[in-house]
């Protein structure tokens, strides 16, 4: 099928497919999930290429493997484990079960007793001692900190709880300017790391609590952790009340629909992040159950493939017009590239064709006086990802809104129709003329024929972002089987922590560096006299 694929698209190569798109072609090159629409007929996808992909669909046993997922089943094979992210958004609690046992009962308990614990941390109930909670810092790495600090972003206008921050990076600058704008009598700390060893994050946690315990009498009273490892946590004096665990088939970067979530959970209550929650189940139920061809997963997940892998695009532009979504783009560098960026299949051999793309962006209409110049007029074809809401939410300023919108659509068809030379002369003709009037028209020229998909839907709502999230997940998963890969571990991550260990000593002057090579020995060498 690959074959195929990349016979079919050097046939249509070099067509203008600005051509291709009226009316017709919009509504049938676009799919909708509820008030969510994906329009992808800005690509040279056409009839035959879609065909030619869903075909790989099927090939490659996606619906099987999909719901193989979502009944519980170990796809997740070099670690012998079920991928099921999906049951803590299963609010309507249909069994799933895990080697005979019906997970969703303690699911449900879960996130019953995370919003009782919000409730008390927002009206009161749960104070700290120097009277009630006004903030809250949530430390973490990785999906422990990336999914939840990019969605308490997307969500501040629903925000009526405490202040939230985030500490990610081992990095004391992190943590020491995070903590200083916090009253430690009034600060709640969520430590968020599954064994409860992860360096950065427990570093960062020992930090503080050492910050706290200078002002109050009792530091880990003031402490809550989202972990399985109770005996560590109680060591760390943890209240079991305050621990909230989940299961191993819950990968890092799929977490925050649980207890990684507690964070968002408090900033914008229960009922909210239940309606988060909502979104991501809505979008579940579109999955299994929409035809290829009207399936938003699938669709992005296709149009992915034929953009890197058949159409050779290494890079791929994630470019939401909504500032509450800035964070956006670093989620899914982590979603999709710590999940697809593997060399070899299920069986070891080695991949066909690449493996996921680089996934990189900004919030508009900041992006454009960045980078925009490099995706219109740059050498590499980027195919953007646009992502935009119908409505703002300050209504007071909704011709704002209107400006904003206006700048999506335009770099969308911009980056389609491009401007040729005979265009670039007119624009210039009476300012120059011969050869001054020739050159200065060519860096006016934009190649266009450059392929986007845009996501629009009504407002920025909790159920939306749920939407947006789930959407991008499952497109992931698609991918993945797409690629014949595991797309739910990720030992690439092992290697360097592994030798951060070794070196740590060497870095403090314990271990003598000679042992290591000629560059890492020179550059400890480097750091050390300069005061390391």
């Amino acid at each position: 099928m690959w074959d195929k694929l990349v016979s079919y698209q050097a046939k249509i190569a070099d067509r203008r497919f600005e051509t291709l798109v009226d009316g017709a072609r919009a509504a049938g090159f676009s799919a909708q999930a509820g008030d969510m629409r994906l329009d992808y007929a800005k690509t040279n996808i056409d009839e035959t290429a879609r065909k030619l992909l869903c075909d790989l669909l099927d090939e490659t046993g996606v619906a099987a493997k999909r719901d193989a997922m979502f009944t519980g089943e170990k796809i997740n094979e070099t670690e012998g484990r079920a991928v099921l992210h999906t049951a803590l958004r299963n609010l309507d609690g249909d069994a799933v079960t895990v080697d005979g046992t019906d997970v969703m009962p303690e699911v449900l308990a879960t996130l019953d007793r995370m919003s009782a614990f919000a409730d008390a941390v927002r009206d009161g109930s749960f104070a700290g001692q120097g009277g009630q909670i006004t903030d809250v810092v949530n430390i973490g790495i990785g999906g422990s900190d990336l999914g939840p600090a990019m969605a308490v972003k997307a969500l501040a206008p629903y925000h009526d709880g405490p202040r939230c921050h985030f500490v990610s990076n081992v990095d004391p600058a992190d943590v020491a300017q995070t903590l200083a704008a916090c009253d430690p009598a009034t600060t709640l700390v969520i430590v968020a790391s599954k064994t409860f060893t992860t360096i950065e994050t427990m570093t960062n946690a020992r930090t503080a609590k050492a910050w706290m315990g200078e002002s109050v009498d009792e530091p880990a009273a003031q402490f809550a952790a989202l972990s399985t490892a109770e005996d560590k946590t109680a060591d760390f004096g943890i209240a079991s009340e305050r621990v909230f665990g989940f299961e191993d088939w819950v990968g890092g970067r799929y977490s925050m629909w649980g207890p990684i979530g507690l964070s968002l959970m408090i900033a914008i209550g229960p009922d909210a992040f239940r309606a988060f929650l909502r979104g991501g189940q809505a979008m579940d139920v579109h999955f299994r159950a929409a035809e290829w061809h009207e399936n938003l997963p699938a669709l992005l997940a296709v149009v992915g493939i034929w953009h890197n892998q058949v159409c050779g695009y290494a890079t791929r532009a994630v470019l939401p017009y909504d500032n509450n979504l800035s964070r956006l783009p670093a989620y899914l560098q982590q979603l999709e590239m710590e999940s697809n960026g593997k060399g070899v299949s299920m069986d070891g051999a080695d991949l066909p064709v690449h493996s996921g793309p680089v996934v990189w962006g900004e919030p508009g209409t900041n992006g454009q006086h960045a980078f925009y110049q490099l995706i219109h007029q740059g050498t590499r074809v980027v195919p953007c990802e646009f992502l935009v809401a119908a409505r703002g939410h300050d209504e007071s300023l909704h011709h704002q809104h209107q400006l904003l919108v206006a700048n999506c659509l335009a770099q969308s068809e911009a980056l389609m129709k491009g401007r040729d030379l005979d265009e670039a002369r007119s624009k210039v003709a009476d300012k120059f003329e011969g050869d001054e009037l020739e050159r200065q028209a060519k860096h006016r020229v934009f190649p266009g024929n450059r392929p986007s998909i845009t996501i629009t839907y009504p407002q920025l709502t909790p159920f939306v972002l749920g939407q947006i999230i789930a959407l991008y997940e499952h497109r992931v998963f698609v991918e993945g089987v797409l690629l014949g890969i595991n797309s739910y571990d990720q030992w690439g991550v092992e290697l360097g922590k592994e030798l951060a260990t070794a070196l740590q000593p060497v870095v403090e002057g314990k271990v003598s560096a000679a042992d290591k090579d000629g560059s890492t020995a020179a550059l400890v060498d480097v750091l050390q006299r300069h005061g390391l």
